[in-house]
C-alpha cells in the first residue's frame, strides 16, 4: 500500500497493491492495522454506495456538530475528488486538494473529520464508495458552494448538474463560525 500526503494535512491518497492476472484483480480495500500505520486510526460505523452520472458534482458537504471521516474510492468510472479543510483557525484553512479517483487506479482517498468533501463525475456514470467514521446526522448535515472563489476549486467541469440543496449552499465566509469544526493541532 502506497500512501501519499495532499497538501492539505491528514488528507491522503491510498494506492492498494493490486494484483491481478487474465482472470481479473484482487485488492484488500480496507486492512484496519496497515490503515493504522498510515495514520490512519478510525473506526468506520457507516458504508454508503451512490452512483451519478457524467457532470453531476455532488458537495461540498460535511457534518457539524458531529464531524464524518470519509474514506472514499470509485467502483465504476472516474471522478474528480476534492477535500477542503474548513477547520477555524487551521493553518489551511479554506484551502483543497483534489485528486483522480478512478476504478482502474483503484486508489482511495481519506477525509478527515473537519473537511468538506465533493465529486463531480468525469465518466458516463461513477459508483462511488464511501466509509464513514460518523452515522448519517440529518441535523448536522451542512454544505459550502462548489463554486466559492475564495476557495477557487480548479473542477475540470464548468457547469455541473447539482441537487437543489448543492445549489443553494452559502459561501464559506456566510457560514457562522459556531457552524464549523475547530482546528486542534
Amino acid at each position: 500500500m502506497k500512501v501519499t500526503q495532499t497538501a492539505l494535512p491528514g488528507a491522503v491518497v491510498i494506492e492498494p497493491q493490486v494484483f491481478g492476472d487474465a482472470r481479473g484483480f484482487f485488492y484488500e480495500s480496507y486492512n484496519e492495522a496497515k490503515y493504522r500505520e498510515a495514520g490512519i486510526d478510525r473506526r468506520f460505523v457507516q458504508s454508503n454506495v451512490s452512483r451519478s452520472a457524467r457532470g453531476v458534482l455532488r458537495g461540498l458537504h460535511y457534518q457539524w456538530p458531529n464531524p464524518q471521516g470519509k474514506l472514499v474510492s470509485v467502483l465504476e468510472g472516474e471522478v474528480y475528488d476534492v477535500a477542503v479543510d474548513i477547520r477555524r483557525g487551521s493553518p489551511t484553512f479554506g484551502r483543497w486538494a483534489g485528486v483522480m479517483l478512478t476504478a482502474d487506479n483503484h486508489r482511495h482517498f481519506w477525509i478527515p473529520e473537519g473537511f468538506a468533501h465533493g465529486f463531480c463525475v468525469l465518466s458516463e456514470f461513477a459508483t462511488f464508495a464511501y466509509q464513514c467514521t460518523a452515522l448519517y446526522d440529518r441535523e448536522a448535515d451542512a454544505g459550502i458552494r462548489w463554486d466559492d472563489a475564495e476557495i477557487g476549486i480548479d473542477w475540470p467541469l464548468s457547469a455541473p448538474l447539482l441537487s437543489d440543496k448543492d445549489a443553494r449552499a452559502p459561501f464559506l465566509k456566510d457560514v457562522q463560525a459556531e457552524r464549523l469544526p475547530s482546528y486542534t493541532p
